[in-house]
């Protein structure tokens, strides 16, 4: 039986932010569990909203790549900022009739997603800028796992950054304490906990997928990219304009054939079939691409998967690799050279720093 928990904005007390001008960092995801969003929720509590900012992919779930520009929300009037692209920080400026920045989105569990990187600049700003900041928490999709290297500070970048291992295991609240102890900073957060979070991972709780990204339209598609994002630094598609992103993995020029021999010699236990599909956008766009259709489940470990795969294309003279993204990826410094290094960690100077930012006790 699936487990029932409550995000932050199930529980979130909206009396208390009736005294206070608030800026939103929101987007499509900020709802609650019964899909009302945390805007419309505060505007007819006649809660004063001044400012939303929003990151990649704005407010309304922008298409990939689509450059997100500041509008003026066309029900509410309320000035909307984007905080990526161009402008990545908050300027004291754009917080001055601001009392209270509240938080609101959903990650992934995932270092390379931007959106954890747009909650390290809010909790920099709400630190110059001597503003409070409320989290409303929610759980982490991939749940209380960890999983490869703390990334080095010479990789950091959009991708990476903030020695975190590439699956960080916290909830959002606790990624906010995470950068303010990592970088020092005297701010006030208040995250407003989940309730009846253990560290499960979306499989074993009672809710619909909240979709965090156009690419990850499903929890099998985040299963899938949790590896498969290594190959955005290669010339493979990895089912981006599919409606399976990071289910597939092809190109034109692969045997699919030996390609599915080969890893099903690797992975006899894991579900994936022989694939052909056509990108609608992105690489190949309109080509045929051989490959693979996986099948995922919690359990399976798409970092192997991920080395593995490198380690068989490696014998193909068309196989392409952008060694520096692949590293910032990967964290691994010559990542393409040491690539065992993704998959032998040693991650006890990680848990030792986390100790006192955890929120939730493990369900084990």
């Amino acid at each position: 039986m699936k487990k029932r928990v409550l995000n932050g904005i199930d529980v979130l007390d909206i009396e208390k932010l009736k005294a206070s001008n608030i800026a939103l960092v929101i987007n499509y995801s900020s709802v609650n569990q019964k899909g009302e969003h945390l805007l419309d929720i505060l505007m007819r509590s006649a809660i004063k909203v001044v400012r939303i900012f929003t990151p990649e992919h704005g407010l309304f779930l922008n298409a990939d790549g689509q450059k997100i520009e500041d509008f003026i929300h066309p029900r509410y009037r309320i000035p909307v900022t984007s905080i990526y692209g161009s402008r990545f920080t908050l300027d004291c400026d754009l917080l001055h009739d601001v009392d209270v920045v509240i938080y609101d989105i959903q990650d992934v569990g995932l270092r390379y997603y931007t959106f954890i990187y747009a909650l390290s600049e809010v909790v920099k700003a709400c630190a110059k800028c001597r503003k409070k900041l409320v989290v409303l928490d929610r759980f982490n999709p991939l749940g209380r796992r960890f999983f490869g290297p703390r990334i080095p500070q010479t990789l950091n970048s959009i991708v990476g950054a903030y020695e975190l291992p590439v699956r960080y295991g916290l909830s959002t609240g606790e990624l906010a304490l995470y950068y303010k102890k990592f970088f020092g900073l005297d701010v006030e957060i208040d995250i407003i906990k989940c309730v009846g979070w253990s560290g499960e991972d979306f499989s074993k709780i009672d809710t619909f997928w909240n979709v965090p990204s156009p690419n990850l339209p499903t929890f099998s598609s985040l299963i899938c990219y949790a590896g498969l994002c290594l190959f955005e630094a290669t010339n493979l598609s990895v089912g981006r304009g599919t409606t399976k992103p990071f289910e597939f993995i092809g190109a034109p020029w692969l045997d699919e054939d030996e390609m599915y021999t080969y890893l099903k010699g690797k992975f006899p236990n894991m579900l994936f079939r022989k694939r052909q599909f056509i990108p609608q956008f992105r690489e190949y766009a309109y080509q045929v691409c051989n490959g693979l259709e996986f099948v995922p489940s919690p359990e399976d470990n798409f970092f192997e998967v991920a080395v593995a795969i490198l380690e068989y294309l490696q014998g193909y003279e068309e196989f392409e690799v952008n060694n520096k993204r692949i590293d910032m990826l990967a964290g691994v410094e010559n990542f393409m050279e040491s690539k065992d290094q993704l998959l032998n960690f040693n991650l006890n100077d990680y848990f030792e720093f986390i100790s006192d930012v955890l929120l939730y006790k493990n369900e084990d």
